[in-house]
This record gives structure tokens, sequence and C-alpha cells, in this order.
């Protein structure tokens, strides 16, 4: 059988405009004589459509452009088309939906296969919307024997990988032992570092287990703080991978079962070449998908904001990159001169506003309020909200996007100002550490120094107060990411954490640190996930509650 695996990026929401791209692709394919055309999961809506599945005007849109591939079909038979979607249920009871995979062949569905296993643990909230199927059973198309699974169905190997979800069936032994020809995935699977090596062997491991060929078919593109890597593969009966399509790309690639084809490594690609590609992506579709073209940038003279300017640069074009220094009484002169540097080196226009002034007016208007009161945090927080005012007045009048440059150890310890250095659209490294920041930066200088040596060198400073450093309230970065990672990612207490060797003090000083600034996090920008446990939608804690560390 000729397959057209079609690993696209769809626009959450856009029914019309994902249909089109299913019409396009299927229709160039019919010209080439393929037999099927394979698109991902919840394709027509995008994924994750969240709360739009409850607008039943939605649902009926989904309808519409169902019984529009219905008539395509039959107007050029002999060429299927499989792709996701939501769809009613018909009970009264539960949710009422399936999240489906649909097989449209000459006019009519042949397949309505519903999702089994629904996650909802990480990012997932699957069971907010959908109802679990309860079976999965073959299709015959053109004398082969299908089984068509979505995405976790095939996931339940929690030995494999990190998560620790067990079901109470496996969806893909249950239609292997059916008998099929060919296992067909279809997915829409978030990205973290080193995923792919993962899916790689789970992949493998079905085929071996079962005996049969399988095509795992995964979307790519950003959709709000999600990623989606792509790298689809197939792969034969004893696991080799045959196939195996771009990494954070569109690609349409047609393969054909039975055919001898030599077998291609599942690489691992280069971990910051991997993470760059990928908040690339996110920083792309997410600012275009939103229906922005420009953003602006705060240039500091830091690595945080070099890197964001790097990743902007090369995400929408120099000419659509807009820095700005903003430099205060207690910026040091490498501030402005190393932003401007790095600018030139861009080829993106840096603009230098001076907030002393307005500082300083700040200072006067308060100064009757502030009597009694020694100089604080707070005249360092006046100055993060200033530049924060400017960035967004800046925005306001040119229609761009403000890029957040906080990174993922800065946000965890609340080592930022609300409506200050924490406004902004998005936050590119909002789940990249600070030390990982410095490796990206390795990454980015690796052929010509692009980020300024003195910028790389220099010790990190929010530059609010005379001869300030980030080391002088926070532990030392490399100390800080390995406990963050603990707690955050691995869910260690602080007594498994110590007992690894790190200073109790030190410890439980970051924990509480990490809780205390909950609400701080609650009102920042959406932040790219590139971690297996990212701030945000992935990790749900309560504001205002107590609990021992």
């Amino acid at each position: 059988m000729k397959i057209a695996m079609a690993q696209l990026n769809p626009i959450v929401g856009d029914i019309r405009g994902n249909l089109r791209r299913i019409e396009d692709v299927w229709i160039d394919c019919c010209r080439q004589q393929v037999d099927l055309v394979v698109f991902p999961e919840l394709f027509l809506t995008g994924y994750p459509p969240r709360d739009l599945l409850e607008r039943p005007a939605f649902l009926e849109r989904v309808d519409d452009a169902i019984n529009r591939l219905q008539d395509l079909t039959a107007g050029q038979p002999g060429c299927a088309v499989l792709f996701g979607a939501p769809q009613t249920t018909g009970k009264k009871t539960g949710r009422g939906l399936y999240n489906s995979a649909l097989l449209i062949a000459d006019g009519h569905i042949i397949l309505n296969q519903a999702k089994c296993l629904l996650p909802s643990y990480d990012v997932f909230d699957e069971t907010r919307y959908f109802d679990a199927g309860k079976r999965v059973k073959p299709v015959v198309y053109k004398d082969m024997r299908l089984g068509i699974t979505i995405c976790e169905d095939a996931w339940n190997e929690s030995e494999m990988w990190k998560g620790a979800v067990r079901y109470d069936w496996d969806p893909v032994a249950e239609v292997a032992g059916q008998g099929i020809d060919l296992l067909i995935n279809i997915s829409a699977s978030p990205y973290f570092l080193n995923k792919q090596e993962v899916r790689c062997r789970l992949m493998s491991k079905h085929a071996r287990n079962h005996g049969v060929p399988v095509i795992y078919l995964n979307q790519v593109g950003g959709n709000d703080e999600l990623i989606f890597d792509g790298q689809s593969i197939m792969v034969d009966t004893d696991g080799e991978i045959l196939h195996a399509l771009a990494a954070f790309a569109e690609e349409v690639r047609i393969v054909e079962t039975g055919q001898d084809v030599e077998p291609v490594l599942c690489k691992k690609q280069d971990p910051m070449a991997e993470l760059y590609d990928a908040l690339v992506l996110g920083l792309r579709d997410y600012v275009h998908k939103c229906g922005f073209t420009r953003v602006i940038i705060g240039l500091s003279g830091g690595i945080d904001s070099a890197v964001v300017a790097c990743l902007a640069a090369e995400a929408l074009g120099n000419d659509n990159v807009l820095g700005v220094t903003m430099p205060s009484q207690y910026s040091s002169k490498g501030s402005v001169v190393d932003s401007l540097e790095l600018a030139a080196n861009l080829g993106i226009e840096c603009r230098t506003i001076p907030i002393e002034a307005i500082f300083n007016s700040y200072i006067n208007t308060l100064q009757e309020q502030f009597i009694g009161y020694a100089p604080d945090i707070t005249e360092e927080n006046i100055q993060a909200r200033i530049r924060g005012s400017i960035l967004m007045a800046l925005s306001n009048k040119y229609g761009s996007m403000v890029i957040n440059t906080g990174n993922k150890s800065e946000i965890a310890v609340g080592y930022c100002t609300l409506y200050g250095d924490m406004c902004g659209g998005l936050s590119v490294l909002a789940d990249v550490p600070k030390t990982v920041v410095y490796e990206l930066t390795a990454y980015i200088n690796r052929e010509q120094e692009i980020i300024p040596a003195a910028i790389v060198e220099k010790a990190p400073s929010a530059e609010l107060r005379p001869d300030q450093t980030d080391q002088d309230t926070l532990p030392p970065y490399p100390v800080l990411d390995a406990i963050l990672n603990l707690y955050i990612e691995e869910n260690q207490s602080a007594q498994q954490i110590i007992d690894r060797g790190f200073d109790p003090e030190t410890v439980r000083w970051v924990l509480r640190t990490v809780n205390r600034n909950e609400y701080k996090r609650r009102q920042a920008a959406p932040g790219l996930k590139v971690s297996t446990r990212a701030f945000g939608a992935g990790r749900r804690m309560p504001i205002a509650a107590r609990c021992e560390i």
C-alpha cells in the first residue's frame, strides 16, 4: 500500500484552514496514486482545542468539514484519508464526545475509532472533554487489515518513559491480537528534550512484539505553550526505522508497505541544537498564530535577553525584531554597549531609552509616602516596572508583541518583578534553567561570536542597585538548578534532596521560595514547554496553601 505521511502544522480552531490543508495534500497525493493519506490526531481542530470543544457551533463546523471530505473522496475514489476529529458519542451519559480517528474512502466513513486511553497528567486534560473508547478493532482497506490507534493508546509502556501512568488494558495489543497487517498511530505528542529517543524505542517495541510494521504520525508546530516536533517514523517488523520525517518542520513523505528500504538510525540530535530548533518553532508559531509579525525585546546587556534576541531573529527575521535598552543610573556602561554590539551582530534595530529621569520623577512623587522607610526592593521594582511600561507602550503603538526574557531559575524563585520584567506576551525561556541558557549560548556562538563575549563572561545582575549581582540573593546557579530539577521535575521532598548532599539551609530556602512565589507564576506570560515538567499547564499548584516541604 502506498501511504502519504502528512506531518503538518494545524492552527487550533481554524477548521476551515485545516480542512484546506487536508484537501490540498490529499488532491496532490491522489495525482501520485497514493492509496491512503494520514494526518495527525485532532488535525481538523488542531491540538489541543481545549474549551472550544464545549461550543456546539464549533462541533457543527467539524461535522460540515467531515461531510466535505466525504464528498471529496466520493468524487475521486481509490485514495482514502485518515485524520483526527472530535465526534459525538450519541450517548446521554458522560462527556458526549470522542477523540476519534476517521478513515474516509470513496465517500464513506469506513472507520470511526475512538481514542481509548485519555491522558490527564502533565499538560493533558482529555478526560475534561472526552469519553474513552471501549474497544479497538481492525479495518480492512484495499485488502489490508489496518489497526488504527490514537497517541496515548500506544503509550501504556510506562517503564519506557518518565510517566508513572498505567492503564488497565493495552489497545495496541488488543488490535494486534485480532490480526493486522499494519499498525498506524496518529498523534499530537508534545515535545520535551530527548523525547524522540523514547518514541523510537516504543514504536520499535510494538513492531517487534506484534510482528507488524508501524506508522507513527505526529503533529508539528507550536500551539500556545506546547511545541510539537513532528519526527514521525515508519518501523518494520524487526523494529528497524525505515523512514524518519523532519524535526520541527512540516513534511509529507510517501512510503510503501512491503518495500525493501535501508533502515535509518533514530538519530540523537545535539541537545542544544534540538532545544534551539524547538524554541525557534515555538516562538515563531506563537507570534504568527496570535496575529503578530514583529516583536519587541528589552535588551539588558545580559545573557537571557541576548539569547531571546537570537531566537527571535532566527524565528521572525531580523527586520521584525526591535531591541530596546533602558539604562538607569545603576546600569553599567557595558549593558548598553554590549546590547548595541549584539544588535549589530544580529542586524536588528536597537533603541536606547534612559529611565533615570522617569525614576527620579517616581521617587519625588512618592517621597512623602516613603518618609520613615529606608530604600529597599521597592525602588528596585519601580525601575523594572518603568521598563515594562516603556516596552508595553511601544507594543501598543507599533502593534508588536513584547517577548519576555526571564529564565526558569528566576521564575521558580520569584527573582523577577510583577508588571515589570515579567511583562510580555510570551516567555521564551520560562522552561530553560539558567545553566542551560549558558549551554544554549555556546551553541549559538558555535561558528562565530554572535553573543558578545562580554555578555557571556559578566556576572549576572539585575542592575537595580550599585554593584548588584544575582548571587547576592540566590545560590550559585549550578546548585540552584540542581535543587530545582529535583523538586520540580522529580517531585522530591526537602529531606530527599538534602540526602543527596545539598546544604540543608539552602535546600529549605529554595523550596520555601518556590512555593511562596506561586502567585507570581500564575500571572506570568505563557512559557514554551521544553522539559518534562514546566510551570503553567503542566504544574498546577495551589496559591493560598500551606504545605510542609
